[in-house]
């Protein structure tokens, strides 16, 4: 049986229905808004053995033919995810993860499938609503369900659910998923928008989102499946107590070694230690816990230990609340890199590389859209040596995925249009040593490495991690935080920009909400961490360089007529070939008119675009032009010149006394300065090889007057025009009249 409701955001209809699709799941909603419809499903089982987290697995698939397309390539079929799609499936973990039972063990799986795709409404956030409804209607014990919006800031004014038009002339694209009563997940890209302002876009976002959020609930009331019993990973507070008395202590002084290092090796052998004697035969002989159970008392025991101290305001490193980590900054570290920076903030260190390249080495990105291109790109390395591990490295992982995206969408702003930098820009962050906050770090480093590569920015981009310590109506709000106060943290609260506004941010809540209080108070700490990093970092590097690096191709950017790309291409693409050959460049032509050229040299360069301006400039009437002969008649003779633009040089006009015949005067191949004295209606051009012998005197019939050249003095005897009337014997333009 098929149940439904209905919700209005931004002017449609957003319904979400469950009972008719995918019934063998445990839960299975299907989203429509517009035309854009998206099917999600939710499935549990037994639980992983040892699992330390929540083991969920999200999977979220675009198909090509929700959009009536092939997909791209050789094999028609869907393969790995793309980076939208893995994108999507962080935003739908990060949703929902939070909210499920502490502790729990079973594993889940949550497939969302885009089944039919419109072109103008994203189905990312609609996924997210559709997760939290198969889950909200069945039996898996999922807490209270979500809801999911888009904010865009058109005009100044906040638009709901905007359409991808209107994405791409709004200064802000913010998602906002929350419960009915609290804030879960925010993420967010923006074009230097003032903190106030992304707070009231945060909250605008979340009352929708809260009405969704009870939508779903008001379905799950009419048709949810009884919730089952979770097999939760329980640590006996008894066993807690325990360790407390016999090595509370201890563990107290190692978890406050400055040294990431030298601390995770100091608690690790104690923890060690400890599950050996406390799980040892007859330690507890009324009720032995196991190896597993111990280890996890002693997690939640160092657990206890850092929330304390850092509410009564002692930091693992000895920081204050407020205190950035020391920064060390140094550019141009690679001598063949075109830009290149590393940027060291206490125990997270990011070695970042800017590459420049031309329109060929775009980004092609397909996917339910049409293909586009994209030129700006960032793309983030986490090796195993990074945190002292040892793990096989294949291709990127989600969360590298994920970093990459976050800075980019932070530099993004900042980047220069192709028609003041036609380049294509890729920055790649390797994270050489991490302790926290690594995809800031590529930030800061990606706009020092931007600027040594000669990118001219609109204005630096720096960013820190803020972290949020709430319990027992204290909180506590952490700037700079590092791993581990992540890790025991109550919300990791990424925020990016220059010193006018905000450019990205990325908001995880793990236990309680986000509030108007707490999001000012986090803002305005963050904003002046961010003028602190930012102030460091110019004084290594306050502008970008003037100059691209030597290493760097030179590329420069024309635009012609429409009507005179046939000309640079030639027949058969003969012309544009050629010039490619001889100025060693590479030569990209869009149907607008605008050509990009390309070369490892500035001469290569300049040599193929002086080319194309002859082929395509316009002959001017007025100007002398050195031309070259290619026919002669018995009226004048043809002179090209432009490539591929001819004009008569009518006998008259050949020299400035009497011509008996042309070939007195000049034969093909011969080159000679002429000057344009008309044009006429059928675009024929007429040059005069007198006007520029008797430099610019007055000729009767110069310039537009369109009037007849006076002619030379020449005998009386003979009859004015004798030559000039006659008409050519074959082939050629017949004279001007």
């Amino acid at each position: 049986m098929k149940f439904s409701v209905e919700q209005e955001l931004g002017g449609q209809t957003l319904s979400l229905a469950t009972g008719v699709m995918a019934k063998q799941a445990n839960g299975a909603a299907e989203v429509r808004f517009a035309d854009t419809v998206v099917l999600a499903t939710a499935v549990w089982a037994g639980a992983r053995p040892n699992s330390s987290f929540l083991p969920l697995t999200v999977e979220y698939r675009e198909m090509t033919y929700a959009a009536g397309k092939f997909p791209g390539g050789f094999y028609k079929r869907e393969g790995r995810p793309t980076q939208k799609e893995i994108l999507t499936m962080r935003l739908i973990d990060r949703s929902l993860r939070p909210l499920f039972p502490k502790g729990m063990t079973n594993e889940l799986q949550v497939i969302a499938v885009v089944l039919s795709a419109d072109k103008q409404n994203d189905p990312d956030m609609l996924a997210v609503n559709a997760a939290s409804a198969a889950l909200a209607v069945s039996d898996i014990p999922f807490q209270e369900p979500i809801g999911c919006v888009r904010v865009g800031l058109v005009e100044n004014e906040f638009v709901l659910n905007p359409t991808h038009p209107q994405r791409a002339a709004s200064t802000l694209d913010l998602v906002v998923a929350a419960t009915k009563d609290k804030t879960i997940m925010v993420e967010a890209s923006a074009r230097e928008v003032p903190e106030d302002r992304m707070a009231e876009a945060i909250l605008f976002g979340q009352q929708a989102a809260r009405r969704l959020a009870i939508s779903i609930g008001d379905l799950a009331g009419r048709c949810g499946k009884l919730k089952g019993a979770p097999v939760l990973a329980t640590v006996p507070g008894w066993l807690v107590e325990a360790i407390q008395q016999r090595h509370g202590t201890e563990l107290e002084r190692r978890c406050f070694i400055a040294d990431k290092k030298a601390r995770e090796e100091a608690v690790a052998e104690l923890r060690q230690r400890v599950v050996e004697e406390l799980s040892a035969p007859g330690a507890f002989p009324t009720c032995p816990p196991t190896a597993e159970q111990v280890a996890q008392a002693a997690d939640a025991l160092e657990r206890g230990i850092v929330r304390r101290n850092i509410r009564e305001g002692r930091r693992i490193d000895g920081r204050g609340p407020t205190d950035i980590r020391p920064i060390t900054c140094e550019v141009s570290i690679l001598p063949r890199t075109h830009g290149s920076a590393l940027f060291t903030r206490g125990e997270t260190q990011a070695m970042v590389v800017t590459t420049l390249g031309t329109a060929y080495d775009e980004q092609r990105v397909d996917g339910l859209l049409e293909e586009y291109t994209q030129r700006f790109m960032v793309h983030y390395n986490f090796p195993p040596f990074c945190v002292g591990e040892v793990r096989p490295v294949r291709g990127p992982s989600r969360r590298e995925v994920g970093h990459g995206a976050l800075a980019e969408r932070a530099l993004q702003a900042v980047i220069p249009v192709e028609a003041d930098f036609p380049y294509t820009i890729r920055v790649v962050s390797d994270i050489l040593e991490s302790n926290g906050s690594s995809s800031m770090a590529t930030v800061c480093g990606g706009t020092l490495s931007l600027m040594d590569a000669g990118v001219p920015i609109s204005d630096p981009v720096a960013g820190v991690a803020m972290g949020v310590v709430e319990e027992g109506g204290q909180r506590v709000i952490l700037s700079d935080i590092i791993g581990a106060e992540d890790f025991f943290g109550d919300m990791d609260f990424k925020v990016a920009g220059t010193q006018r506004g905000i450019t990205a941010l990325q908001l995880d809540v793990k236990a309680g909400g986000l509030n108007e209080e707490v999001l000012h108070q986090v803002f305005a700490q963050a904003r002046e961490g961010r003028l602190h990093v930012l102030r460091t970092m110019l004084s290594v590097l306050p502008a970008p360089r003037e100059a691209t690096s030597e290493h760097a191709p030179k590329v420069v950017v024309l635009h012609i007529n429409p009507e005179k790309i046939g000309t640079v291409i030639g027949p058969g693409g003969r012309v544009i070939r050629k010039l490619q050959e001889e100025t060693e460049s590479q030569i990209d032509i869009e149907d607008d008119g605008t050509i990009a050229i390309s070369a490892p040299t500035a001469a290569g360069v300049e040599a193929a675009r002086r080319t194309i301006e002859e082929l395509t400039a316009e002959v001017e009437v007025g100007k002398v032009y050195t031309g070259r002969v290619t026919s002669v008649k018995d009226f004048g003779a043809f002179v090209e010149v432009l490539p591929g633009r001819e004009g008569l040089v009518h006998i008259s006009e050949l020299a400035d006394t009497f011509v008996e015949k042309v070939e007195d005067v000049t034969h093909i191949g011969a080159e000679m300065q002429v000057k344009v004295i008309g044009i006429d209606d059928q675009n024929r051009i007429r040059l005069s090889r007198k006007a520029v012998l008797l430099g610019d005197r007055d000729t009767r019939g110069e310039g537009e007057t369109g009037g007849e050249p006076q002619r030379s003095a020449r005998p009386s005897d003979r009859p004015r025009g004798h030559r000039g009337d006659r008409r050519p014997r074959s082939g050629g333009a017949p004279p001007p009249s």
